[in-house]
């Protein structure tokens, strides 16, 4: 970013003149400098005096800490009001841009696709929000140890110093961004310094990230930028709609992985206070989808903010669920979708309704539960209200919120049904739990491995099957007892797991998910491999019925027909070395339909544009076109269900 410039050179049009602002958000020392100046080569982007700037904002009292008391470089979106520092700023910008080749645009110019990298970024989500409303962010991820490596040489080298004269410190220059609550890191050592910076920057990061859309922000995994600089780069193009060209990636080289370990006595210090945020931030790049939704509840799918999401389907589909006489509910958490599929004339109509990263469905008995980020939704059938949709005489099912409960972020996976209780997988505290109304879940199993309850996604618990109305089966994938230990041997360390008797039955698996019991017979996703699959549980193999062209999650069944999620996966850190990503270069994301007595696929719905991931798959048997009520419609307003012996008064 630009030097402040005088008030008669500011344009006073600036506040038109970029149109989805890109900003490259970390914590120090995790790769934003370099992911910037890969981008940077896009013939779409304009930087302000390059693509790691900032002193504009200390050029503005309003912004500095030096104007605020010497607080920090946090800025929220109420700081946007005022004597208009958004629109000063805009300006100041404006008055620097450039592009890769160091030409500036025409002062008449729109429409721009600013790109900042600004350290301190991350710390201001919400007031670039109120400045630039279309803004969009990419979170760049590094495994802290080498994060905290490059801050302990930063500050020792003082290449990296941004307040050399800082009122109240006594330590050494202050290097990277100023974070809440320095002063009380008077005294303390070089890495306690460090590991308060990363922690404080990480939980006002993810926090920040968590409130605002998922099409409005994405996860790159630095270890795969520097792996695979062009995939990745091309990948970012591709979700922030930057001009992608060849020329981009040539100046990220791959590095030196284990250069941290120079560091790695200071580091050991205190790693171990980056857990939680460190298994919060990996579980971003845990799954195939790089953003994750925000919202609370259903909402208008009529409304403003939502726009169609774009598939495509093979012709037959239509038939299939024409003679089945069922529909689909499938899950994306990417895209905060809970999504109806179902035959409306002679095509297929998808009905959305948002959710906060919803997973887990099942339905029992005219009872519909989605799993979400950090509640469980309980939806009941409500058929007297059949008469009042439009069209009339369409729907033959109408799905009304009866009650929410609140777990907080357990990463819940799948959810079932079973003895008339609720379970669910509670990935983060690696056990199977239930509700009640006194707590946020009530443990009810865990491996034998799991030694106690923490929120650390040890194995990466993800599934279950009820069989006989019991919960049987859980699938994992990996059988650690330390925080993401599952990650060590993801490629073969899945195992399927017999409940009652805590016994592994199936072992060796590739990221197992979705175990179900149909015609008697346990069947499983491989999703390392992209296949399903059927149990021998006397030799503990699995036959692969079929393989399919994505990551395999989600599986419901109607007569001899498997319906199948798909998803998209990254080459990276986490999903590197999967026989799936060794066999495909394109993944494909959507609903794949099988004929399990041949292993043959008949159809398919697929996903387009910003849908990359499915979680869940349920089909309604005997369901055509189910309604989801949307939150504040008449249909929940205007609707009372009473019981029996109140009506006959």
């Amino acid at each position: 970013m630009s030097e402040q410039a005088p008030d008669e050179e500011l344009r006073p049009a600036a506040a038109n003149r970029f149109a989805k602002p890109l900003f490259v958000v970390a914590p120090p020392s995790s790769g934003s400098r370099v992911l910037a100046e890969g981008l940077a080569g896009s013939p779409s982007a304009w930087t302000a005096e390059g693509p790691e700037g900032g002193a504009v904002f200390d050029a503005m009292p309003a912004l500095s800490p030096a104007g605020r008391g010497w607080d920090s470089n946090r800025l929220n979106a109420t700081d946007t009001l005022g004597p208009e520092p958004g629109g000063r700023l805009r300006s100041l910008i404006s008055a620097g841009l450039r592009n890769a080749a160091g030409e500036h645009p025409a002062d008449e110019a729109t429409d721009l696709r600013l790109l900042d990298a600004t350290p301190a970024n991350a710390l201001r989500i919400p007031f670039l929000l109120g400045v630039f409303p279309q803004a969009m962010f990419v979170y760049v991820y590094r495994d802290p140890r080498e994060s905290l490596a490059g801050m302990l040489e930063g500050w020792q080298s003082g290449r990296h110093v941004s307040y050399p004269e800082l009122p109240g410190w006594d330590g050494p220059p202050w290097s990277y961004p100023l974070t809440p609550e320095w002063r009380a890191l008077s005294g303390k050592s070089l890495p306690e310094i460090c590991v308060s910076q990363w922690t404080m920057t990480m939980r006002i990061l993810l926090g920040d990230l968590e409130k605002i859309p998922a099409d409005r922000w994405c996860v790159v995994d630095f270890a795969a930028l520097r792996a695979d600089p062009k995939t990745e780069l091309r990948r970012l193009c591709d979700f922030t709609r930057l001009e992608w060209s060849e020329t981009m990636g040539a100046t990220i080289g791959r590095g030196a992985p284990e250069t941290w370990r120079r560091r790695e006595a200071e580091v050991e210090q205190v790693i171990a206070e980056t857990s939680e945020l460190a298994t919060r931030a990996r579980e971003l790049v845990a799954e195939p989808a790089a953003a994750k939704p925000k919202a609370k509840g259903p909402i208008d799918p009529n409304s403003p903010t939502e726009s169609p999401l774009r598939s495509v389907n093979s012709a037959n589909l239509v038939d299939i669920l024409d003679q089945l006489q069922s529909s689909l509910l499938v899950s994306t958490y990417q895209t905060g979708k809970l999504v109806a599929i179902r035959k409306d004339g002679a095509g297929v109509n998808t009905h959305f309704r948002q959710f906060e990263s919803p997973m887990g469905i099942d339905v029992r008995g005219g009872r519909m539960a989605v799993g979400t980020r950090s509640q469980v939704w309980e939806y009941h059938n409500v058929p007297s209200l059949l008469d009042k949709l439009q069209p009339p005489g369409k729907h033959d099912a109408c799905f009304v919120p009866r009650r929410t409960h609140y777990t907080g972020d357990i990463r819940i996976h799948e959810i079932a049904y079973a003895a008339d209780d609720l379970w669910i997988v509670n990935t983060r505290f690696s056990c199977l739990c239930t509700l009640d109304a006194d707590h946020s879940f009530v443990p009810r199993w865990r491996p034998p491995f799991i030694t106690k309850y923490a929120a650390e996604d040890r194995c990466h618990l993800n599934g279950l099957a009820v069989v006989d109305d019991q919960v049987k089966y859980v699938s994992m994938l990996g059988t650690s007892d330390e925080a993401g230990g599952w990650r060590e041997n993801k490629a073969r360390g899945g195992q399927i797991m017999d409940v009652p008797s805590s016994e592994p039955v199936i072992t060796g698996l590739s990221m197992p998910h979705s175990p179900r019991w149909y015609r008697d017979k346990l069947w499983v996703l491989e999703s390392g491999e992209g296949s399903i699959g059927v149990c021998d549980l006397d030799t503990g193999k699995v036959e692969t019925v079929a393989q399919l062209p994505g990551f395999t999650r989600g599986l419901s069944f109607l007569g001899p027909l498997a319906f199948i999620g798909l998803s998209e996966v990254r080459e990276s850190s986490t999903f590197g070395g999967l026989p799936l990503t060794g066999r495909l270069e394109e993944r494909q994301c959507g609903v794949w339909v099988v004929n399990i007595e041949t292993g043959q696929t008949i159809a398919f719905l697929r996903f387009e544009d910003l849908v990359q991931e499915i979680f869940a798959v349920h089909a309604l048997p005997g369901v055509r076109f189910p309604e989801i009520a949307e939150h504040g419609s008449d249909a929940i307003n205007l609707t009372f269900v009473l019981p029996d012996e109140a009506l006959a008064e």
